[in-house]
């Protein structure tokens, strides 16, 4: 039977109680500073994201104290209902000196991992952990101050993660000033999507229009900007309005606005102070209503020190500030975003839509990459995977190795945070000398195989001898036997 695919949904079920343990503190801990505000940032609680599979899909507010995680712990809050975990698998424990919680194994079935490694003592969770209950993934997220979102931005900024929900707050609140707006964040973060969005809620009545200031001519720039008069320049046969005109009444998003040439800077400045345009070659200006909405994956701050970016326009278009999150800071969010991917790319093709499909170690690869080009990056494994037609319905579930084919290198951990587990996407495999000639004593309990693949990948580094196998495994040689049943492997001629 094939592992359960991922759905895409606008909304997570979020369930939990706000228990506090007689040793908590009353008050939260400043540790952290929201750099686009300069305010200090508390820490007010932590939530459990559960993202796969699907069925168990939602956000469990943790309690201060002691949370079970299980298919029937004693109490219903961490119930994990799935084959792959254990009645009692793991407990999270709340500590009120470091202000976060410890995760343990309970001696489960099929193991735990934290960051891409077994789960072997009890370990500090930092925001953002990858946490593997047999088959089920989760994700740790830290709630900070102001956990209140505005769902109707749902369709535009989509995802439950605590930076998400923040966004979608400060974006609903930033949307209806007429101010201008600097869109900051990593490349591919989706800075168009939070533009969109502000224009919509902005109750401007006029057009978006948007524009990649690199993609203009050099030579153009300030005509595709400002527009033109007729005869202006050679080969100006037409007046052209210009962007500025053309977004009257609405809003002008320009994206990479740090591309922006030095000597058209005042001029933009102008333009946006004044809020009035004069064509090239025209003799007298003309009044313009529009709202700037600028994006930038650079630190302008840095560009204003080294003298490519005036101060002045910086002041200007950063009157209000919204910081976009990297996937790596909702990694919560992944999965569901690689549903809402592809669905599009379904829908841009007239094809029917079949979830993309999964198996565990592969999530939580998913969950684990560093995804440099977050956004873009993830919607080129979307497409890769859709035109080679895996993960569809009559396919198996994805594995690490086809994620990797489709990316088209070897996918690598995201980088170790202080006190937090070195993080891996595969479980650490010995030297095959190693291998064949492993320790009598027991090793430490590795998490079950969850596909073909991986079973055999162990079965055939032994050599098919069920003794190293179950060493390996750290169990009984009677459960490696029914894994060669499942997945249908035979032992070594030597051990029959």
């Amino acid at each position: 039977m094939g592992q359960p695919c991922y759905r895409a949904t606008t909304s997570s079920r979020v369930d939990g109680i706000n228990g506090m343990s007689d040793d908590s503190p009353t008050q939260s801990t400043t540790i952290d500073v929201d750099g686009a505000h300069g305010r200090g940032v508390n820490i007010t609680g932590a939530r459990l994201a559960v993202v796969h599979p699907p069925e168990l899909r939602r956000r469990i507010e943790l309690p201060r104290g002691v949370t079970v995680l299980g298919r029937n712990p004693e109490e219903s809050l961490g119930r994990l209902q799935h084959g792959t975990v254990s009645r009692s698998h793991a407990q999270l424990r709340w500590d009120a000196k470091a202000y976060t919680h410890f995760a343990s194994d309970l001696g489960s079935h099929n193991g735990s991992r934290l960051d891409g490694r077994p789960l072997e003592t009890e370990s500090q969770l930092h925001d953002g952990a990858v946490l593997r209950l047999g088959s089920v993934l989760a994700v740790y997220e830290v709630l900070k101050e102001d956990p209140r979102d505005a769902e109707a931005l749902r369709e535009h900024i989509i995802g439950g993660s605590p930076a998400v929900s923040r966004l979608r707050w400060e974006l609903a609140r930033l949307a209806p000033d007429p101010s201008p707006v600097l869109v900051t964040g990593a490349t591919g973060a989706g800075k168009e999507h939070v533009a969109s969005a502000l224009h919509e809620l902005s109750g401007r009545t006029g057009p978006l229009i948007a524009v990649n200031v690199t993609e203009l001519p050099a030579q153009l720039i300030e005509s595709q900007l400002f527009g033109h008069a007729k005869g202006a320049y050679t080969g100006a046969g037409a007046a052209r309005a210009g962007l500025f005109r053309e977004a009257n009444g609405g809003t002008l998003f320009l994206d990479e606005i740090g591309e922006l040439p030095l000597d058209l800077q005042p001029k933009l400045l102008r333009v946006i102070q004044e809020q009035t345009v004069r064509a090239v070659g025209a003799a007298a200006s003309e009044k313009v209503d529009v709202r700037i909405v600028a994006a930038t994956n650079r630190d302008l701050g840095s560009e204003v020190d080294r003298g490519t970016f005036r101060q002045d326009l910086l002041a200007r278009i950063s009157l209000l500030e919204l910081r976009v999150p990297s996937l790596a800071d909702r990694r919560g969010d992944i999965l569901e975003w690689v549903q809402v991917l592809h669905r599009r790319w379904c829908e841009t093709r007239g094809r029917p839509c079949e979830p993309l499909r999964f198996d565990s170690p592969a999530g939580e690869a998913l969950l684990l990459m560093e995804w440099p080009l977050n956004l873009r990056g993830l919607d080129r494994l979307v497409h890769r995977l859709a035109l080679r037609g895996d993960c569809s319905a009559e396919s198996p579930p994805a594995t690490v190795d086809q994620l990797e084919e489709a990316i088209g290198q070897r996918a690598a951990p995201p980088p170790r945070e202080v006190g937090a587990p070195e993080a891996g996407l595969r479980p650490p495999t010995p030297p095959q000398d190693a291998a064949k000639n492993a320790p009598d004593e027991s090793p430490v309990k590795r998490p079950a195989p969850t596909t073909r693949e991986e079973f055999a990948e162990v079965f055939a580094r032994f050599d098919g001898r069920v003794r190293a196998v179950a060493k390996w495994y750290g169990r009984d040689r009677r459960q490696i036997y029914r894994w060669m049943k499942t997945f249908g492997l035979e032992r070594s001629d030597s051990e029959k």
